[in-house]
């Protein structure tokens, strides 16, 4: 076909495999590409779990398109997939293999017949909700709540560690052209989660002035929610556990940092009513008092962005105020979550589950980032072949505050368009 596109013709022979970093003609799409692939009898740390493999290239349905990954985002549901935990992700798509990532930036390299929005050749980022689109959640309601979404890369059998990807195209949005190839791909899972988690739960959503618990305040999610709630002219508290991540914290517009490690009321709640709760809550009520400090003397926090889970759940549930909200979308400290329930009923508190988000709210989000309100706070790349320990250093809690993003087809960092890539090859 022909192909409607402002990239420069260039030559590149037609081949079934091409090396890494090779860019084959524009829209040619080969039988095979490398992949780093998990397979169930790996499943174990990342190190050992992913292997690179050369697998077929997926082909595409009517509705789907054909990325060149040119760059792919690192987050904990590549440790998720390796571990196998909390379940496999062969219980879901029951595939031979996995490839795990769900972020990417890249360019569209096919579509399917049906496909009217997206051309090759347009540079993108995706977001990774997909669904069949044929319920009523996802005609008129929320698509999250279709009994047909899943989690591209995760719960879907071919995600961003790869060559090429193949998705819906309603996951495709804007690239931001202002941004690397690295820096684009490293935030639409992270920021799309936070917007959903502040703005989606009417009537719950942030609205100025109000106060927010940010727990992992230096990482990706904790990064994004904090600049989020700068945007509507809230308030941050950040919570880190490493004195280094302070002033990253402060510099993204938090309005004040708790260091946990000065605090000693993390993990399951003890038996309600015995003496290691009451030495429980004396503690909690100490870092309670942190947060007056920051917002002052009986204010509580409006919202409580939580992910960390079981060691941080039953202090988030004492802390927010009356009829205020504790939204948690991960549990990346376990996921055995324990309460004190009567703080929840007598003061009427709602907790909420969040999970990524729909491509409306990712498009609201990724606007900001066009528009550069936000920064992608981007902290580390990886050479494509350090995927696999970039995923050992989140695993061990040892990566640097922001994103991180690891190089697919890109040749070297600090590349903005197809053509820059090209020249590097050169």
């Amino acid at each position: 076909m022909a192909l409607d596109t402002s990239i420069a013709s260039y030559d590149a022979p037609e081949k079934d495999l091409y090396e890494m970093g090779e860019i084959p003609p524009m829209g040619y799409v080969p039988k095979q590409m490398y992949a780093w692939a998990i397979r169930r009898e790996r499943h174990g740390e990342p190190d050992t779990a992913m292997q690179l493999e050369v697998v077929d290239v997926p082909t595409l349905d009517s509705h789907e398109v054909l990325v060149l990954v040119m760059a792919a985002g690192v987050n904990y549901n590549g440790v998720w997939a390796s571990l196998g935990q909390p379940i496999s992700p062969f219980d879901g798509h029951g595939q031979p293999f996995h490839i795990a990532g769900s972020d990417a930036s890249g360019i569209v390299w096919a579509v399917g017949d049906k496909v009217k929005r997206w051309k090759v050749g347009d540079e993108v980022v995706i977001h990774c909700n997909q669904d069949d689109g044929d319920d009523e959640h996802c005609n008129g309601g929320d698509p999250m709540y279709s009994d047909s979404q899943r989690i591209w890369g995760y719960e879907t059998p071919d995600g961003s560690f790869a060559q090429f990807t193949n998705v819906q195209a309603q996951q495709l949005m804007p690239r931001p052209k202002h941004l690397t190839w690295e820096e684009s791909a490293c935030y639409t899972l992270t920021l799309a989660t936070a917007y959903r988690m502040l703005f989606g739960h009417e009537p719950h959503d942030l609205k100025p002035g109000q106060n927010v618990l940010v727990w992992g305040a230096s990482g990706g999610l904790g990064s994004y929610a904090i600049q989020l709630i700068n945007t509507a002219g809230a308030n941050a508290i950040g919570v880190i556990s490493d004195e280094t991540k302070r002033d990253f914290v402060m510099d993204l517009g938090a309005k004040g940092v708790i260091n946990r490690k000065d605090f000693n009321c993390w993990g399951q709640l003890p038996t309600v009513n015995t003496p290691e709760y009451g030495t429980w809550l004396k503690e909690a009520r100490k870092f309670g008092k942190a947060i007056w400090d920051i917002t002052g003397k009986g204010v509580n926090v409006d919202m409580v962005f939580e992910h960390p889970g079981e060691s941080t759940f039953p202090v988030s549930s004492l802390v927010c105020k009356k009829g205020g909200m504790v939204v948690i979308c991960a549990g990346t400290t376990g996921f055995n979550c324990t309460f004190d329930v009567r703080y929840m009923w007598m003061h009427q508190k709602r907790l909420q589950g969040s999970h990524f988000a729909h491509l409306k709210q990712a498009a609201a989000a990724n606007n900001l980032m066009v528009e550069r309100r936000l920064d992608p706070c981007m902290s580390e790349v990886f050479a494509w072949d350090d995927l696999r320990e970039a995923h050992m250093k989140m695993l061990r809690n040892e990566h640097k505050p922001g994103n991180m993003s690891v190089l697919v087809q890109a040749p070297k960092t600090g590349l903005r368009t197809l053509e820059d890539a090209l020249d590097a090859r050169r």
